[in-house]
């Protein structure tokens, strides 16, 4: 029999059509939720919801098309999300990935720093309406272990000076812990609670791409990494289970509370960081402290 415990309930992925974001998706769609996908590929995102729907035996599964990495297609995807819904309960930032070399985005942003931690926060703050709507709501923010060797350079946030991936990237994710915790202050009393996930090596194509690197650290990651339906266990626990409803600023993996790195918790670095990510973004700041 399918659970029902999420029907009635929105909610938006991203990063959906593999790794942690697909079986988070599979899950809530098992769990009777609406659930838009978000992903770049128009043609892996059809079936990949067409996969979702007949796996879970739920119709209310739809792909929503944007490369995160833009701030237009941000903006245009959330222009679609309030087109299509007034209220949404449940948000997981999840797209991500590593870049070897040095990039930039169309917006001319470094690609890591735009994909892994600011897409997270433009999205959200284009979306705190919908969650404001839908309370109470929740916010779930995969982050990842490389958090405890990150450093937030404020001198040099976007790598000009020196580009080393795993820095660059270790940077992005304690980002998106520094960021949720920000966003727990501010939205406490609407009635959203924001958490992150923080997992270890997971068994996805993380880091695929051209070059040596690109080939290897997918490959590394499949032997050593534990199977992504953990991790996804873990975002699901936070987005569906009664017990997490008014937890918030936490992080996670697996059923306990991961005391993450000491910087993570620096309100001073979280407020700073909240407001040059604002700003990068060109965002209405609808979450003021």
């Amino acid at each position: 029999m399918q659970d029902a415990s999420m029907v009635g309930r929105i909610c938006l992925v991203t990063g959906a059509t593999s790794g942690i974001g697909r079986a988070t998706a599979e899950g809530l769609a098992q769990r009777g939720a609406t659930v838009w996908l978000a992903g770049r590929d128009a043609t892996k995102g059809a079936a990949v919801r067409d996969a979702i729907r007949a796996a879970s035996g739920n119709p209310l599964v739809e792909f929503l098309r944007a490369d995160l990495s833009s701030q237009r297609e941000i903006r245009t995807l959330a222009a679609e999300l309030h087109q299509r819904t007034d209220r949404l309960h449940v948000l997981v930032n999840n797209a991500g990935g590593i870049f070897f070399r040095r990039t930039l985005t169309v917006d001319g942003i470094e690609a890591t720093l735009a994909l892994d931690h600011l897409a997270y926060v433009q999205l959200t703050l284009a979306s705190l309406d919908l969650l404001t709507a839908g309370a109470p709501a929740r916010v779930i923010c995969v982050s990842s272990q490389a958090e405890a060797s990150g450093r937030i350079d404020f001198a040099d946030l976007q790598a000009e000076r020196s580009y080393q991936a795993f820095r660059v990237y270790a940077q992005a994710k304690l980002a998106n812990l520094l960021f949720c915790r920000a966003l727990a202050r501010r939205v406490a009393d609407r009635g959203i609670v924001a958490n992150a996930v923080t997992p270890g090596p997971v068994a996805t194509n993380f880091g695929g791409g051209r070059g040596v690197l690109g080939r290897i650290t997918p490959l590394l990651f499949r032997i050593i990494g534990r199977p992504v339906e953990y991790a996804a266990a873990s975002v699901l626990r936070l987005a569906c289970d009664p017990a997490y409803a008014t937890v918030t600023g936490k992080a996670f993996y697996g059923e306990r509370e991961r005391t993450t790195s000491p910087q993570s918790y620096d309100v001073a670095i979280q407020e700073q960081l909240w407001q040059v990510s604002v700003a990068l973004v060109g965002a209405d700041d609808d979450a003021r402290g």
